[in-house]
């Protein structure tokens, strides 16, 4: 009974991750003096010709953390669904 809710909730912290860095990126999110990744990358966009690290490398994180969650949820649900077993 835990198992689909363990599942769906690895799904759902990806989705507010995205969800966060989304809102923070076009400014009506946290307020600009709260770090988050959409606030770190919208502040490199007027630099991104000089310094593209400072935009890169927050969207890199930001994309290796929403895949990493959902692969835990594919692995959570391949190791808790009894109906995957092999019997």
């Amino acid at each position: 009974c835990v198992g689909p809710l363990l599942v769906q909730a690895s799904f759902i912290f990806a989705y507010a991750i995205l969800a966060e860095a989304i809102l923070g990126f076009l400014g009506v999110g946290v307020p600009p003096y709260v770090p988050s990744w959409g606030n770190v990358i919208a502040s490199g966009k007027n630099v991104i010709r000089e310094a593209f690290w400072v935009s890169l490398f927050p969207g890199l994180a930001l994309t290796i953390s929403g895949l990493s969650l959902n692969l835990l949820g594919d692995g959570l649900r391949d190791v808790l669904d009894p109906r995957l077993r092999v019997q």
